[in-house]
């Protein structure tokens, strides 16, 4: 099975990876610039987050649009509505953050999976014959 869109999952990776990042680091800065600014708006925060929605978004499309296996598309594409919906409503509940995490590991496990299936199994089984 060959994968024409395999740079679609490095930037799933990558985007997820960055999302994590982000989401440890923000509380962090946030807390170290409210001591400095009184006025301390979240504009940027809210825009990196459908920012990495977006990048998502379209790395799971590219990843899974010429592909046959139904179930990794059920893993990616659930990956990000878990995603999506977390970070849309991550200052609703407590429960979203964790949820930010887990899609997060989700889509990162499923471009992974990707990846393998697409390029690491075939070579593995044509070094086989």
């Amino acid at each position: 099975m060959t994968h024409s869109h395999n740079k679609a999952d490095y930037i799933g990776i990558v985007g997820s990876v960055l999302c994590i990042i982000h989401c440890i680091a923000m509380p962090a800065l946030a807390m170290g610039t409210a001591f400095t600014h009184k006025n301390h708006t979240h504009i940027g925060y809210i825009s990196l987050d459908y920012f990495f929605i977006l990048v998502n978004g379209i790395a799971v499309y590219f990843a899974t649009k010429d592909h046959k296996s139904i179930s990794l598309k059920i893993l990616l594409w659930g990956a990000l509505l878990i995603f999506a919906i977390s970070l849309i409503f991550e200052g609703k509940h407590y429960i979203f953050h964790w949820l930010g995490y887990i899609g997060s590991i989700l889509l990162i496990t499923g471009h992974f999976i990707n990846l393998y299936i697409c390029q690491i199994a075939p070579r593995i089984k044509l070094k086989m014959s």
